[in-house]
């Protein structure tokens, strides 16, 4: 039996161990299309979803003959959009994708469509940065827990004494304090406003909004508002206050949120007007008692409304909060509250989070 040189048989092992061509996933194409793919050649189904579909619709994906499983869709219009495969059953992130969209519970893949700067404040340009630094705090609410807040400062901001004015931005139900800058890119909002002088320079407090762990018995969930509202007021407020030039006084903060966050901002600041002078909703988790809650504030509109300088609520007509939000500002109408209601387009998603915030942070500390 003649037996193979060595040189051939080693050259003939690392070809059958040549892995297959990489895949290319996400692909975006010049039409703004885009293309999917994962490689499962063992699978038996693989669908897909992305943010901008309803709930529970799913797509199926095509399997090619090397076991690549793909899907194109759109065109769609410029944003950045979340998306997961289901593998059998089991929903994963985009393996071969390193844009990931971290979640407190499961985690998705972000894709980037790229469209004209003046319609998408939140991709990045050429301009002058501000940072996004990570902050700790060890609540003595939350029985010390250590607690992540991420924190904006605008261009310039290391190199003065200037004092700046503070907006505290809350994040929704299953994110992170990183929400916003990950998946909002609100970092490139401030600095693209900033360098069209269409905002005042400000510190942006992102701190992390569930107070009990996301996913816990209803019972303690139910605390979670409360908690975290001691959380922002005795914790973080005196940290930012302690480590950054920040200017004192309620006319200089301003608080606003998304989902579950804005319910958090809508209770925090109508509750402490006496420490807020602007409040921002988007798409909000209004709370269901406000009306009973704020019946002082709702009875006395002139006072309410010399306090509150800026008042602003968004939601999109396919968001399953509009009904919420639309039925939340008649109410505060009907009962003399000066209010800014914008009703747009789009469902529960940052491809509208982030144009409310676009809008809103330029009527801020004027």
């Amino acid at each position: 039996m003649r037996t193979l040189p060595l040189w051939l048989a080693t050259s003939a092992l690392l070809l059958a161990q040549t892995p297959p061509p990489a895949v290319k996933s996400p692909e975006v194409h010049a039409d703004r299309r885009i293309t999917f793919r994962v490689r499962a050649p063992k699978a038996n189904q693989v669908t897909f979803f992305g943010d901008w579909m309803k709930i529970g619709d799913t797509l199926a994906m095509t399997r090619d003959d090397g076991g690549v499983w793909s899907i194109t869709v759109g065109p769609m219009p410029p944003s950045i959009y979340l998306y997961n495969f289901t593998m059998d059953g089991v929903n994963i992130a985009d393996p071969v994708n390193p844009r990931i969209k971290l979640r407190a519970q499961t985690s998705a893949s972000m894709v980037e469509v790229p469209g004209e700067p003046s319609s998408t404040p939140w991709q990045a340009r050429d301009v002058p940065h501000g940072a996004v630094e990570i902050n700790w705090v060890n609540s003595k609410m939350l029985e010390g827990d250590p607690r992540w807040v991420w924190i904006y400062t605008p261009p310039g901001y290391e190199k003065g004494s200037r004092r700046y004015p503070v907006l505290y931005l809350f994040h929704g139900s299953n994110d992170i304090a990183g929400g916003w800058t990950l998946a909002g890119q609100m970092n490139f909002i401030f600095d693209n406003l900033l360098s069209e002088k269409k905002v005042e320079p400000m510190i942006v407090v992102m701190p992390f909004g569930h107070a009990v762990p996301f996913g816990s018995p209803r019972e303690l969930q139910a605390r979670n508002n409360e908690l975290f509202e001691r959380h922002v007021l005795e914790d973080v407020v005196p940290m930012v206050e302690g480590k950054y030039r920040v200017k004192p006084g309620r006319e200089q903060r301003a608080i606003a949120g998304l989902s579950m966050g804005g319910g958090q901002a809508l209770s925090i600041g109508w509750k402490h007007l006496d420490k807020f002078s602007a409040v921002g909703a988007f798409s909000a988790a209004v709370p269901g008692d406000f009306e009973k809650q704020f019946d002082a504030a709702l009875a006395a509109p002139d006072k309410t409304n010399a306090k509150l300088k800026v008042f602003w609520i968004g939601c999109g007509r396919d968001d399953f909060l509009f009904e919420r939000n639309e039925k939340f500002t008649v109410m505060l109408t009907s009962k003399g509250i000066h209010n800014t209601w914008r009703a747009t387009e789009g469902n529960h998603t940052y491809t509208y989070w982030r144009k409310y915030l676009a809008e809103f942070a330029p009527l801020l500390f004027r």
